[in-house]
């Protein structure tokens, strides 16, 4: 079962949560995946996402790739969410760490997902800490990178009908340094 450890309202009107836990029982409108631009969902978060989900979220992130080509660190795809409580899973790219411009790139991909959450008019969404697994971005950078893109995106866009944005962090560091931040 997932924690709520902290909320915070924005002056805009949305709640971010910090939640101990397992992205993939989150009951929102949409869960994020920390995906690579092939949309191959072969490890950490992305394979937890696809096995809990089955085999309908590769099938159509292949369908995805197929038609649209690789999926760009500021325009993530989307994918039903297949046996999911979320109805949708949003793939972002996040930065690899070492590649250069990892704070831009984190930045577009957290903005770009909330972007596609307003598009399909949802209103709830839930994060995992993009790119601090085998990517390799330090936590606590991440932390403050993703804390600032979620600001951002609200305060430029005040049409928003995004209620909630959860932070759902499976691990004690991540957790930890998500909280500190």
């Amino acid at each position: 079962m997932n924690t709520v450890l902290k909320e915070r309202i924005l002056p805009t009107g949305q709640s971010i949560q910090i939640v101990q836990g397992d992205i993939t029982i989150e009951e929102v409108d949409a869960i994020v995946n920390a995906a690579n631009e092939h949309l191959q969902h072969g490890g950490g978060v992305a394979w937890a996402i696809s096995r809990r989900g089955g085999p309908t979220i590769q099938q159509e992130s292949d369908e995805w790739v197929r038609k649209k080509g690789t999926v760009s660190h500021a325009h993530p795809a989307w994918t039903s969410g297949g046996l999911l409580p979320a109805k949708t899973v949003i793939h972002a790219v996040g930065p690899v760490w070492g590649d250069g411009d990892e704070n831009m790139k984190l930045l577009a991909a957290v903005s770009g997902s909330l972007r596609v959450a307003d598009e399909l008019r949802l209103q709830s969404i839930a994060f995992p800490a993009i790119s601090t697994g085998i990517f390799g971005f330090p936590k606590e950078q991440a932390a403050k990178v993703i804390f600032e893109a979620i600001e951002a995106y609200f305060s430029k866009t005040t049409s928003s009908g995004i209620k909630i944005v959860k932070l759902v962090l499976f691990d004690q560091s991540t957790l930890d340094a998500f909280l500190q931040v």
